[in-house]
């Protein structure tokens, strides 16, 4: 993890959503530097599913060595946002950092979408984010090293991030396009940035929507709050950026990453970054959407197809045919396939010991890969209509264990489709 350097001793940090999750982790991170930390939070009194509360934070702000004022704020009324600045400013002198991490979720299509909830989140994620800073500008100008920090992802205009959820990912974006206009508006004078996870970061608001087993399949917020720390200790000259949390850790000297799992040894911290930077910025929206109906991602034994006959069989067969040496040599990797649909059944390759083999049933050690999708998917995928990755991004398919492996396959798939 990385360590706490004094830097930010005596500064004022202004946190959005400090009460609990990302929020309070980065208050802390700071109060360990001896900082004083304004909780602006809406949570007064006990949530009756979500822990902590704008007192309890503060509490642990001062147990960790800083000082910490509570405040209550909806980021949606600027007379409680006015108040909460002008009460840090009285107590502390000013503010140094503003850290907008208050962010409403709601990941449904048009259709499904209330707008009450549109309103929601435009209302916290984008207008919130641009009110407070509006309001903190005028006494981050007088700050040695001001920053603004936005918790959003890099802007991305491919339709996958938009289709599934308009609403949540024009207001998340929004958020980043304050990073975008700020940064250049107030160059020379304030550090605007974003920083945005490359895993899933495991939050109370997190266990809501997968449930709890979600958990292992994520890090902790620690991770969120080292890069912060990381990113807020720069000088102003470093701005406009759109930050990934374990890129910048990286460049701190920070090469351990286990040490942030949940669960260390799961690799959920599903990381396609393996499948390409051009989608890592916000393939959460992805995770949370094959999540929001259950705990964690379905992977069903099923029943195995004893049969063998029809279109998966066909496909396993030509498989079969061309295994090889070379291809196990390269893969080292063994795979399950659940397959739903209408040839449901489980499916192996061993691309790991001897020749390799391929089957119906399960595979004859522990797979490395599991992967869930529909039959008529399988089929399109090694018949070089679907590729995994895209298979993957769009839902259609689930992917539990090593990604690297599952990328691998498309060797494989390649050769499939000039066997067909």
């Amino acid at each position: 993890m990385l360590h706490n350097t004094g830097k930010l001793a005596g500064c004022t940090v202004f946190i959005t959503g400090a009460s609990r999750g990302i929020g309070k982790a980065i208050a802390l991170k700071a109060a360990r530097d001896g900082a004083n930390v304004v909780v602006a939070a809406k949570t007064a009194d006990p949530h009756p599913k979500l822990p902590g509360t704008i007192y309890t934070a503060a509490a642990e702000i001062e147990a960790a060595g800083g000082k910490a004022l509570p405040c209550i704020v909806d980021v949606r009324d600027e007379k409680q946002i006015n108040e909460a600045v002008e009460q840090a400013v009285e107590k502390f002198g000013g503010i140094d950092i503003l850290v907008n991490n208050a962010s409403a979720i709601n990941l449904t299509g048009t259709l499904e979408t209330p707008m009450k909830k549109v309103d929601l989140m435009l209302g916290i994620n984008l207008r919130g984010t641009y009110l407070t800073s509006k309001l903190c500008i005028p006494h981050l100008l007088k700050s040695k090293n001001p920053h603004i920090l936005n918790l959003s992802p890099p802007l991305n205009l491919n339709p996958i991030w938009f289709k599934n959820h308009t609403a949540y990912t024009i207001a998340k974006y929004g958020m980043s396009m304050c990073v975008l206009g700020m940064a250049e508006e107030f160059k020379g004078s304030i550090a605007v940035n974003a920083l945005w996870p490359k895993t899933a970061i495991q939050t109370a608001a997190m266990d809501m929507l997968g449930g709890s087993g979600i958990g292992k399949q994520c890090r902790k917020v620690e991770i969120m709050a080292d890069a912060a720390y990381a990113i807020l200790k720069k000088p102003t000259s470093f701005t406009g950026q759109f930050v990934i949390d374990e890129d910048i850790l990286k460049t701190e000297g920070i090469k351990e990453f286990d040490v942030y799992a949940v669960e260390p040894g799961w690799l959920c911290n599903i990381n396609i970054s393996c499948i390409t930077s051009t989608f890592r910025p916000v393939w959460f929206f992805l995770l949370i959407d094959s999540l929001s109906s259950g705990a964690t991602p379905a992977f069903k034994s099923g029943k195995a197809d004893s049969a063998a006959t029809g279109p998966i069989s066909d496909m396993f067969n030509i498989i079969r045919g061309i295994l090889s040496p070379d291809i196990v040599k390269t893969t080292q990797g063994v795979y399950r396939f659940d397959l739903s649909g209408e040839h449901a059944g489980v499916w192996y390759i061993d691309l790991k010991n001897d020749a390799g083999s391929a089957g119906s049933g399960d595979p004859p050690v522990k797979a490395d890969v599991v992967m869930a999708l529909d039959s008529a998917d399988f089929i399109k995928m090694f018949g070089g209509k679907l590729k995994p990755t895209m298979a993957f991004m769009s839902g259609k398919l689930k992917i539990k264990g090593d990604m690297g492996l599952a990328i691998k396959l498309e060797k494989m798939m390649a050769m499939m489709k000039s066997k067909l």
